[in-house]
């Protein structure tokens, strides 16, 4: 339980998107129960669009730890890049935190909360890599096998905060609204029905195969007289082709073409999103937008769309979850019929 005045807060959530995403609730309840003080948060580049412009922040410190180390590997600019990390930490210990929050639990993150000027450093149990060593207070108990979101909430009530008041929203500016309009006016989207697709993740154990991708968005069209846009990084572009050059129907690739807050915007004016495990799928469920969600070696229960509405598939495997990157068999993904995923966009939208 939290007491006495709080002025500054740094919350420490590097990375990835989705993990981000899970953290904006905390940001909103802590803002609610501190209000007149200053919150920062510490993010890495990839992942500071989510946060940028939120309400509740009253600045975002960007670690661009990925670029320079690249730089340095490459030897490139290698003493801009010393400047640039000194810049960094001068920005971390600019001022002297009432609360320093490590929702992040690891190792990179520990480093950066010892670096950071703190009178009371926090995180959780479930912590790894020796992150608990660079806090200053007992690690507040959490359970393990609940949903992130639920976790990082748990910390939230040991604060005092109400947590009831969560929302969890991205936040979107009027540039975002604009841009996403204009792309759907010149594809002839504006005033008709679409779903979103999002077929590709960084673990090859996640992906479904590209030709059930086409065939169930060919029947999408078919039977549901919805629009299909496939969506991604700009590196998905290539697969996002193959998928649509084996349609009989039509599709458009925005892959590569929309920023995260823009993305989240285009999400929130879909009738669902079907997607692999991927951070495109938290930003979906941010927004409201219900969500078909492919599940394989990961656990939906802890990492799965948050909220209502939503539905999972699955094949049922018993080895499924194993958490593992590379699988000779991947039976988890391969045992996911078309018609098992056009059953769950079938349900939302009849419960729509």
């Amino acid at each position: 339980m939290m007491n006495g005045d709080v002025s500054r807060i740094l919350i420490v959530k590097l990375s990835a998107i989705g993990d981000v995403i899970h953290t904006l609730p905390l940001l909103e309840v802590l803002g609610d129960k501190f209000r007149h003080a200053k919150i920062d948060w510490l993010v890495e580049e990839d992942s500071s669009q989510i946060i940028e412009g939120h309400p509740k922040l009253n600045r975002v410190i960007v670690s661009r730890r990925k670029s320079w180390q690249k730089r340095i590997l490459e030897r490139k600019d290698t003493l801009s890049v010393i400047r640039e990390v000194r810049d960094f930490i001068g920005d971390l210990r600019l001022y002297d935190y009432d609360l320093v929050i490590d929702i992040q639990g690891l190792f990179k993150s520990g480093i950066l909360v010892a670096l950071s000027r703190g009178n009371r450093k926090i995180g959780m149990n479930d912590s790894r890599e020796g992150a608990r060593l660079f806090l200053n207070k007992r690690p507040v108990p959490v359970e393990k096998d609940i949903h992130a979101i639920d976790r990082y909430l748990k910390l939230a009530e040991y604060l005092g905060c109400d947590i009831s008041t969560k929302k969890g929203l991205i936040p979107i500016s009027e540039r975002d609204r604009l841009s996403i309009s204009n792309m759907l006016g010149s594809n002839g989207l504006n005033e008709k029905r679409f779903i979103c697709i999002n077929p590709m993740a960084k673990w090859k154990t996640k992906l479904w195969e590209p030709e059930r991708f086409a065939i169930l968005a060919d029947r999408i069209q078919n039977d549901l007289s919805c629009e299909i846009i496939f969506t991604g990084g700009r590196q998905d572009r290539p697969v996002i082709k193959e998928i649509s050059g084996m349609m009989k129907k039509a599709s458009i690739n925005l892959a590569g073409r929309t920023n995260l807050r823009e993305l989240a915007f285009l999400y929130s004016r879909s009738l669902a999103l079907i997607t692999t495990d991927t951070g495109p799928m938290h930003i979906a469920a941010a927004m409201g937008c219900k969500v078909v969600a492919l599940f394989g070696p990961t656990d939906p229960g802890r990492t799965g769309p948050y909220g209502m509405g939503h539905r999972i598939i699955t094949a049922g495997v018993k080895c499924s979850p194993c958490f593992k990157k590379a699988c000779d068999s991947m039976e988890c993904m391969k045992g996911i019929t078309v018609e098992k995923v056009m059953e769950g966009v079938q349900d939302i939208l009849s419960a729509n």
